[in-house]
């Protein structure tokens, strides 16, 4: 049975347009404003979000993400704080929602507990950073979006590919999230090693940042992540009234780059 995700990769395809997909830190600043950015990102063209759940020790994420969960969690923000703000933007789109995570506030919450809420709460995959696919058993819902990096062996794409659903994320470059002065050289080549091992859509994120950056991406790729670049927008602007219109003003030119091929 298709979710949203699928649903939206397809009318892409239709349309031969590529997915944006922004990443934003729920709870940073506040709940309230992650529902009214996920908003006014859907309707700046956003096709996919990604909401990073808070948590203490994000090791794959670079300083600027890092801040953004500290940010939210000394503001109070918790697991079922994102699940309920999940639920408020349900109630008012219907974009696909990609929860951001480490194991840890899972394993809290409750493996079981926290699929079965999260995905009455609307969300329709979860790309757990820290969750090797050897000890994952995914149910139906949410869809468990794999990780691929530059290092990842042939061999193990193969496996990670075989137990995918949704979409591949490859991760463009060695290290942790944040902005990036270029796309890695050998970004085509191993898109299309993946390519060979699967049918799904491939997303890539870890990087990028600016508008040429988003447009050479998605000559090759199926979808372009941005996170860190726009997060710190938000942390720029946090304290401004117009932080939505602001936000709003950088993710634009992202998204018609992404679509402009």
């Amino acid at each position: 049975m298709q979710n949203r995700i699928d649903r939206c990769f397809q009318a892409l395809r239709a349309k031969n347009e590529k997915a944006f997909i922004a990443y934003i830190c729920a709870g940073d600043p506040d709940f309230p404003r992650t529902v009214d950015l996920a908003l006014v990102l859907e309707k700046a063209g956003t096709d996919i979000l990604e909401l990073g759940i808070p948590f203490s020790d994000p090791l794959a994420d670079g300083v600027v993400n890092q801040l953004a969960a500290q940010r939210a969690l000394e503001a109070g923000a918790t697991v079922s704080g994102v699940l309920e703000c999940v639920r408020q933007i349900r109630g008012r789109s219907q974009i696909p929602i990609v929860l951001y995570t480490y194991m840890n506030p899972i394993f809290q919450f409750g493996f079981d507990r926290f699929h079965r809420e999260a995905s009455e709460a609307g969300v329709d995959g979860l790309l757990i950073l820290d969750l090797p696919p050897e000890e994952d058993q995914p149910g139906e819902a949410p869809l468990h979006i794999r990780l691929i990096a530059p290092t990842t062996p042939p061999e193990r794409v193969q496996k990670i590919c075989a137990r995918a659903a949704g979409f591949i994320y490859y991760v463009s470059r060695e290290g942790v999230t944040g902005a990036q002065s270029s796309v890695a050289s050998s970004l085509g080549e191993r898109v299309a090693q993946i390519r060979q091992c699967t049918e799904l859509p491939i997303a890539v994120g870890f990087g990028i940042s600016t508008a040429e950056q988003a447009k050479e991406v998605a000559r090759i790729a199926d979808g372009v992540v941005v996170g860190s670049a726009i997060v710190q927008r938000i942390n720029d602007n946090a304290g401004s009234n117009d932080l939505p219109a602001r936000v709003t003003d950088f993710v634009a030119p992202l998204v018609a780059a992404t679509k402009a091929q």
